[in-house]
């Protein structure tokens, strides 16, 4: 069996937690990974890896990653990198090999500067946000589909980054994506603060107010732990633009459809870049992909369909933290 397959069937929907238009329900896997490696953020600050433009002159659509350590450093798509010449974010996950320089592919999400602020990038506390990622993937798929390659189309990043600065009331001399989260520091801080991993969980199924979004399921319960504070943050961004009258959403059918769809996809199978392979997972109604390295799903993602219409009422609102609730459902998805 593919092993997309196999960690879609080992994993368990626990109860949820909700806090303002969010709710999260953990995944929990018994699986064990053998898998050794750094996370970005982590490594960057170590002094571990670098992050450059691949010339003076840079190019928009790639950077270099240096990766002196002597194990595989992850970088999760969507994962911010800022400074340098322009702000981008990683257009789809990979695992860098150790002692090795890998030329990666990235999205521009600060339009409106092309200068070096420093010769390096560092790295931010959010990833892009939720649907953000969801019209990234889609278009990485399809640029994987037709030249083989994982482009996204730039234009639609920019538009979307400009619509949702608009919304969030996050204006940027730059039309930076890092001005949003800056500008909502505060409330994605009390999002942070209610979203506890619990032991076992290696992943969440993310809904905003009565939509269920998107899902981030990693091979290792400590990596998702390390990276559920910026999860948190990319979806409760896209909660916090919902309408103060939507109600988080705790029924678990929703989820149930969202795995069968899951695991009754079509697979496809490119080369990744650094290690492993890359997975796009076809279904209806969502965009979905996995990074396989060793034979292990180091990280699965999916989100619903990013051409349905968005809602009707897209003015900014503000939602005081309503009280943690816990639901009472827990279910094996076989």
């Amino acid at each position: 069996m593919h092993p997309v397959k196999v960690a879609i069937a080992n994993i368990t929907v626990d109860k949820p937690t909700s806090w303002g238009n969010l709710t999260v329900f953990p995944l929990i896997s018994g699986a064990r990974s053998s898998l050794d490696y750094l996370l970005l953020a982590d490594s960057v600050e170590n002094g571990l890896v670098s992050v450059r433009e691949v010339s003076e002159g840079g190019n928009v659509p790639s950077l270099v990653v240096e990766n002196r350590a002597d194990k595989a450093v992850l970088i999760v798509d969507g994962e911010e990198l800022v400074g340098a010449k322009q702000n981008r974010v990683a257009n789809i996950t990979m695992l860098i090999p150790a002692r090795h320089k890998t030329t990666i592919p990235v999205s521009c999400v600060e339009q409106g500067r092309w200068s070096y602020s420093s010769e390096e990038f560092s790295v931010t506390d959010h990833v892009q946000y939720a649907r953000g990622r969801a019209e990234k993937l889609e278009s990485v798929h399809q640029s994987m589909r037709a030249t083989g390659t994982r482009q996204s189309d730039q234009s639609r990043v920019w538009r979307s980054i400009g619509e949702k600065a608009r919304v969030m009331d996050a204006p940027s001399p730059t039309a930076a994506m890092d001005s949003i989260f800056e500008r909502h520091t505060d409330a994605l801080a009390d999002y942070v603060k209610a979203f506890v991993a619990r032991d076992g969980q290696v992943g969440g199924l993310f809904v905003v107010a009565d939509e269920l979004v998107g899902l981030d399921s990693f091979d290792q319960a400590a990596t998702f732990e390390a990276l559920l504070p910026k999860l948190v943050r990319s979806y409760a961004i896209d909660a916090l633009e919902k309408p103060s009258e939507s109600q988080p959403s705790e029924s678990l059918s929703n989820a149930e459809a969202f795995f069968r769809r899951l695991a009754d996809a079509s697979l496809e199978d490119h080369e990744a870049i650094g290690l492993g392979s890359d997975v796009s997972i076809v279904a209806e109604d969502l965009v979905a992909s996995a990074l396989v390295a060793s034979e292990t799903v180091v990280h699965l993602t999916a989100f619903s369909d990013t051409r349905r219409p968005r809602p009707s009422s897209q003015r900014r609102a503000y939602h005081a933290p309503s009280r943690q609730r816990h639901g009472s459902i827990r279910r094996r998805h076989r």
